[in-house]
């Protein structure tokens, strides 16, 4: 059993995240990729960045704890949301964009890198990868939960051939320059 798989952890995490968004990295996107594009959200949890997204682009939500998926799901009936693991990526649906905002230091390299492969599978040409991940080194263990922290050189050795750096940039989530995103276009 994941962390997310409790209604318990689910609580602790909405209380954990609450007062942050997406909001600033989605001002950055909107600048590569135009309205109405298709975004994949990666790990929505609560769905604070989906409905951002949904303003601007044909956004469907994922996440691999459907507990989420179903809270989200009696607020928005009309949403598309996917049950989706974020390394196997199994869907047949193609996309203009995957975004992920704090979901895939998650990962283990070989399993960032495997995730990375895979969402390529599921962008279609010329696609964009968009996603923010917490700045470091080393990694931390919490109740079941990874979080691996990467740097420019860390995150850029797990990417596969086919993929264009657009943009990395650090910002502050809580504290200066803790985190950062990248931008990646599919050759």
């Amino acid at each position: 059993m994941g962390f997310f798989d409790t209604e318990e952890n689910i609580e602790q995490y909405l209380k954990m995240a609450e007062g942050y968004d997406g909001k600033e990295l989605i001002k950055v996107l909107k600048t590569y990729l135009k309205r109405g594009s298709s975004v994949l959200e990666l790990g929505m949890g609560p769905g604070k960045d989906l409905d951002i997204l949904r303003r601007t682009y044909k956004a469907a939500g994922s996440d691999n704890a459907q507990l989420f998926l179903d809270r989200y799901k009696k607020k928005h009936a009309q949403a598309d949301l996917l049950l989706l693991d974020a390394v196997t990526m199994e869907t047949k649906r193609k996309f203009d964009c995957i975004y992920s905002n704090k979901v895939l230091q998650h990962l283990t390299k070989r399993k960032l890198k495997s995730s990375i492969t895979n969402q390529m599978k599921v962008l279609k040409k010329k696609g964009l990868l968009f996603h923010s991940l917490w700045y470091g080194t080393g990694e931390e263990h919490y109740e079941g939960l990874t979080f691996l922290y990467h740097t420019a050189n860390s995150f850029v050795s797990v990417l596969p051939e086919g993929l264009e750096l657009l943009e990395w940039k650090r910002y502050k989530e809580f504290k200066a320059d803790d985190s950062f995103y990248a931008i990646l276009r599919k050759k």
